[in-house]
């Protein structure tokens, strides 16, 4: 090739560069300019559903546009995930989840690559689980319960939403750190699961606490700890696993907003910086408050780095289990 052709290429190269750059420029800066759909990968009314429509609303009313919100559920969240994954990448398709997505890579074969298909806006808020008895259980503290635990191996019960599901992994996790043997018993959904611990059916489970709490002040429930790295702020009376003797337990549940992959960066940082806003409305703290979720609003480069912990974290937690996909 002669070095005058070869100039004109690297030219062309330069030119095609510039002009894509200027359109996503443009494009960005027009952004946005059409209803926006919000995949929610699981059925109406969970907890997902419920952040996703409250962010929704917030974003709508900030970024003065329609935001719809869709459910897609199925498959553990992997339909709706799915689509989102291989949606147009121009900020018109997000997805509100939770923390199955860390889950699923190490429990179902994937359609998608969950860090190479899709983009972290935010994570949104973080959230913890009671360790929750019933209260013919004899325990009160984490240590009795352990060591109840231990003096009946196999004969403990505790239930959850699901094989894989966040508090099964999360029983599995305090077996592991604690030396007991328990018997884990699934059920279809965490409502079903929470009548049962109601019931006295299981002895025990990793309850949501914004689910759990009324059945705790109405002395239905006995929350000996919780799952996060601080106290709940809704029962602060309540001590963390991990300051009564099971030291790095940390479990925490979570929304996180995502969008398809080569979305451009100059949206991912709007949708960002709106979605901190929202965050830090005072309607929404509220809100939050009331479901005993906690707002963060991460960079995108962080909230990235927390799901490739999570699936780091939770990898071994899924093979130890020997969780199925129900």
């Amino acid at each position: 090739m002669s070095t005058t052709r070869c100039m004109r290429m690297l030219a062309m190269t330069g030119v095609c560069s510039l002009v894509w750059n200027s359109v996503s420029f443009s494009h960005a800066q027009s952004y946005p300019g059409k209803t926006i759909r919000m995949i929610v990968p699981i059925a109406a009314g969970g907890g997902t559903d419920t952040m996703a429509r409250l962010i929704s609303q917030r974003l709508s009313e900030q970024l003065a546009v329609t935001i719809l919100v869709d459910n897609r559920p199925g498959g553990g969240t992997v339909i709706g995930t799915e689509l989102v994954s291989k949606a147009a990448p121009d900020g018109y398709t997000l997805m509100t989840v939770a923390p199955e997505l860390v889950i699923n890579p190490s429990l179902r074969k994937l359609p998608y690559d969950t860090i190479k298909d899709l983009t972290c806006i935010t994570q949104l808020v973080s959230g913890q689980y009671f360790l929750s008895t019933h209260p013919a259980v004899p325990v009160k503290t984490t240590k009795q319960f352990i060591a109840l635990a231990k003096a009946r191996p196999g004969q403990v019960s505790f239930g959850s939403s699901g094989n894989g599901s966040a508090n099964h992994l999360a029983g599995v996790l305090f077996q592991h750190m604690t030396g007991t043997k328990l018997i884990h018993v699934p059920y279809k959904g965490a409502g079903p699961a929470s009548i049962a611990l109601l019931s006295g059916e299981i002895d025990f489970m990793f309850s949501n606490v914004a689910s759990a709490i009324p059945y705790v002040r109405q002395g239905k429930v006995r929350a000996i700890a919780s799952s996060g790295a601080n106290r709940s702020p809704v029962a602060p009376e309540v001590p963390t696993v991990n300051e009564s003797g099971v030291p790095g337990f940390l479990v925490t549940g979570f929304f996180i907003l995502l969008t398809p992959a080569g979305t451009p960066t100059e949206i991912i940082a709007r949708l960002n910086s709106e979605s901190v806003k929202a965050l830090e409305s005072a309607a929404v703290k509220e809100r939050l408050a009331a479901l005993g979720l906690e707002a963060v609003g991460s960079s995108s480069a962080d909230c990235a780095n927390f799901i490739q912990t999570e699936i780091t974290k939770w990898t071994p937690i899924v093979k130890e289990a020997g969780a199925k996909p129900d």
